[in-house]
């Protein structure tokens, strides 16, 4: 599903502007990113977290070059849906379908 296919299910649902939404929607990944950039999580009640994950020094190898080089430490976004969310996607019968 592509941003703008979530603007128009919002519109038909909702019966607002379809550019008030996708204003909206743009504030939220604003605040989303700003947040996350800043160390904030995001909690979504029902929904999931918005999270940074740190993720350690390590050593990579380049096996055609069979060179090696240092990965810094550094944080990664992450996103963990909530118990409910990820138990409903689990459920689905359409994923099942899918596979």
């Amino acid at each position: 599903m592509t941003k703008s296919e979530i603007v128009n299910e919002i519109a038909v649902r909702t019966g607002l502007e379809k550019t008030a939404i996708a204003e909206t929607i743009d504030n939220f990944f604003v605040v989303v990113k700003n947040s996350m950039v800043s160390g904030s999580n995001i909690y979504l009640r029902g929904f999931g977290t918005f999270e940074l994950k740190m993720r350690k020094t390590k050593v990579a190898r380049n096996i055609k070059r069979n060179t090696s080089l240092i990965v810094p430490a550094h944080h990664v976004a992450r996103f963990k849906p909530a118990k409910e969310f990820a138990a409903q996607v689990k459920e689905s019968k359409i994923l099942a379908d899918k596979l």
